[in-house]
């Protein structure tokens, strides 16, 4: 790749903001990641310098973003921040504290709610909900790597960690306090198997899958029998109207 200039940061940053530019998009139903993108967005770190920025300090090429009437984003006040190179799109909701780092894609209807992170490059669909406290870890680096994802209709419970990757389908629902990274094997209980990596070696929680914290026994090693477990998700069951319901109670808030 030839050498990036301030000039092609500035004009990409403009671009991821607009929500013209993503770092990941599905394409034929698949999730991949347009590495060039990151590429740029990391060379803004040698090319920013150091700056004062009211009581914060971090490199000039990454700044925090204002947001007008116009960009119909409803941006509550209690010390919220997003990141320059971040989209969040029309009818998105910010609730205080929350951050959303750069490369991050929300798109509209999503709530991103109290104490909140969103990290880098994360992909968000439409009208999820990110409940309280929860963090979507970020993957900035390797530049080829795809970012977590949350796809549309989703519904992340309050003090959940969505981490490394990890594809959460199309509706699933995550109950409060699962914790999935690169590594969790999640058990399905209404097969009575672990959910297999996918060809890229992703965790993916499948569509209208229902998610909640359990364990599994150790079952191999001097501690096999002991009765000592590991947390492992579980899915419970898919989407059905009660499921709906519930979620549901969600558009009160807005």
């Amino acid at each position: 790749m030839a050498e990036i200039t301030l000039e092609t940061f500035t004009e990409v940053m403009d671009r991821l903001e607009a929500g013209t530019l993503r770092v990941a998009e599905k394409v034929d139903g698949q999730w991949v990641v347009n590495m060039w993108v990151k590429e740029v967005i990391l060379a803004g770190f040698k090319l920013g310098q150091m700056e004062q920025m009211g009581r914060f300090i971090d490199k000039s090429t990454f700044p925090e973003r204002n947001f007008v009437v116009e960009d119909g984003v409803r941006f509550v006040p209690g010390g919220s921040s997003v990141r320059r190179g971040a989209y969040m799109a029309p009818g998105t909701i910010i609730m205080p504290p929350s951050y959303v780092n750069v490369g991050a894609y929300v798109d509209t209807g999503t709530m991103v709610d109290s104490h909140v992170t969103i990290g880098s490059c994360a992909q968000i669909g439409k009208n999820v909900h990110v409940s309280a406290a929860t963090q979507i870890g970020g993957v900035l680096e390797p530049a080829g790597a795809l970012p977590t994802i949350v796809e549309d209709g989703a519904f992340v419970g309050g003090n959940c960690g969505i981490y490394e990757g990890t594809l959460i389908s199309e509706g699933a629902v995550i109950a409060s306090g699962v914790i999935i990274t690169s590594s969790t094997a999640i058990f399905d209980s209404t097969t009575g198997d672990f959910i297999k990596r996918n060809d890229d070696g992703r965790i993916v929680v499948p569509p209208r899958a229902v998610v909640v914290s359990g364990s599994k026994p150790l079952a191999h090693g001097p501690a096999a029998g002991s009765g000592v477990s590991l947390y492992c998700p579980v899915i419970v069951k898919y989407r059905d109207e009660k499921t709906e319901g519930s979620v549901h109670l969600e558009e009160l808030l807005r």
